[in-house]
């Protein structure tokens, strides 16, 4: 039983004429028989309204059977759905520095980050940015989510203690004897940060950004 089956099956289970059914859809009695054809198919907006109107779900409508109950079972190993427009609480740590590498700077708080973004790096932080260093990417006073546990490439951006204590987001480069954090920048004044070998055993990467959200205020300005 396909789409056109299950229309003209329950509008005769509720006592309707096709007539009938047209009206309490404000529509014509051709655009029924045009489902019950097979040779359209409603809108979205109005699938709803027919569920409604016959006594079931749009879901059923469309694929011939309810939806899975919520204690579905899920196969081993697979991650359950979360939906795209729920956050969770992320710990902000702190600061770091899109431009010279400065003093971290401590700022206790929270940030929203989606649920499915959060799940995907369960050891994440959030750090606001200062700076504008990276503003092609990061604007300045924007947050972004870090992963520590990723493993840093070529051209991502990270967040790297180049000192005790201070640190930059920089794009990350090695290459077989150095390592370069390189700014991101409509502002040309910044340069490269090149470490030999064993400078670069002194810089420590904190983790790689996997998420950003530009400060409130950039949204009141659009």
């Amino acid at each position: 039983m396909d789409f056109s089956d299950r229309v003209r099956d329950l509008r005769e289970r509720a006592g309707l004429t096709q007539q009938e059914l047209a009206d309490k859809l404000n529509l014509t009695n051709r655009a029924i028989g045009a489902w019950e054809a097979g040779r359209a198919k409603p809108r979205l907006d109005k699938l709803e309204q027919i569920a409604g109107i016959l006594g079931t779900s749009a879901y059923y409508l469309l694929n011939g059977e309810e939806p899975p109950s919520p204690d579905f079972a899920y196969p081993r190993g697979a991650r359950p759905v979360v939906g795209r427009s729920g956050f969770v609480p992320v710990r902000r740590l702190g600061k770091t520095h899109a431009g010279a590498a400065l003093e971290e700077i401590e700022d206790e708080g929270t940030v929203e980050v989606p649920a499915h973004v959060a799940e995907m790096h369960p050891n994440g932080f959030v750090l606001s940015v200062e700076g504008d260093c990276m503003d092609r990417a990061y604007p300045d006073g924007c947050v972004v989510l870090v992963d520590p546990d990723a493993e840093p490439w070529n051209g991502c951006a990270v967040v790297a203690e180049t000192s005790p204590g201070e640190s930059v987001l920089r794009r990350y480069m090695r290459g077989s004897s150095t390592l370069m954090l390189s700014p991101d920048s409509h502002n040309g004044e910044h340069e490269d940060m090149v470490f030999s070998d064993e400078g670069a055993q002194e810089v420590r990467t904190l983790g790689v950004v996997v998420w950003f959200q530009a400060d409130h205020d950039e949204y009141e300005r659009w």
